[in-house]
């Protein structure tokens, strides 16, 4: 019974999982920049296209 006991109350563990979420959290917020970084430079490129290929676009 005690040993039961000490392994509900061990905290030893607690870290290990709370550094895991941390991490994923943090590796969340990257996936999301990294796509919305990948749409605004596809957006630029194909802006910057559109200006070699018709230089009188509205958008250059």
């Amino acid at each position: 019974m005690n040993t039961l006991r000490e392994l509900i109350f061990e905290e030893d563990g607690a870290a290990a999982a709370e550094y895991a979420l941390i991490l994923a959290i943090i590796g969340s917020a990257i996936a999301v920049a990294a796509v919305l970084l990948g749409t605004n430079i596809g957006t630029a490129i194909t802006d910057a296209a559109t200006c070699v290929a018709n230089p009188s676009a509205a958008n250059c």
